[in-house]
């Protein structure tokens, strides 16, 4: 049976905009990769202070923005794991319960540049391919990358989660932010929330 190159994008997608999903159709093709799958996160450790839409709305809203992308799936494995997410246990657990993909992380430079501040980043780093997409504001040398870490290049664009839930509190649109699709779920949801929201 040939192996199934899966690239494990994890997030809180908090929520899923166009910036993520221009970013995996890049990285199916720049990475050679089968498929994507976003890993909706129900508590990254880096942002336990937060403040996150309910789990299920997160990933109803991911799973109906992918819909129909060529090689992309959205998972809902972090959530039966115990809190707070750690990568390692994501991909330890998918290696051995899915023996016939080939898992690869993809993350972008700035989650990169506190890498060594994950939980069992060294067994990361020897157990898995690691491929770094480009963001604003964090530089990564690509020369100084150890063996089995990629650096790849993508588009930038300008979208962010956290600007996406501003506008909604302020009541400005988003459209071109977020798959039309979605746009209307996002807008509902969040809104329902601005004063929870940071």
């Amino acid at each position: 049976m040939d192996t199934i190159s899966t690239g494990i994008f994890g997030g809180s997608f908090n929520p899923i905009h166009n910036g993520h999903i221009a970013i995996a159709r890049r990285l199916l093709e720049s990475a050679a990769l089968d498929e994507i799958w976003f890993m909706v996160s129900p508590q990254n450790p880096f942002k336990r202070n937060s403040w996150l839409l309910d789990d299920s709305l997160r990933l109803e809203i991911a799973r109906m923005a992918v819909a129909g992308e060529r090689g992309m799936a959205v998972s809902d494995y972090e959530f039966r794991l115990p809190k707070p997410s750690y990568m390692w246990n994501t991909l330890r657990g998918l290696t051995a319960e899915m023996p016939d993909r080939r898992f690869t992380l993809l993350i972008g430079a700035d989650n990169w540049q506190r890498f060594g501040g994950w939980r069992e980043h060294e067994k990361i780093l020897a157990g898995y391919p690691v491929v770094i997409y480009p963001r604003r504001g964090s530089t990564v040398d690509a020369a100084s990358l150890p063996a089995g870490v990629t650096l790849v290049d993508v588009p930038l664009l300008d979208i962010s989660s956290t600007e996406i839930r501003g506008r909604i509190g302020c009541g400005l649109p988003i459209d071109g932010m977020v798959p039309d699709v979605v746009k209307e779920k996002i807008t509902e949801y969040y809104g329902k929330y601005v004063e929870g929201m940071p």
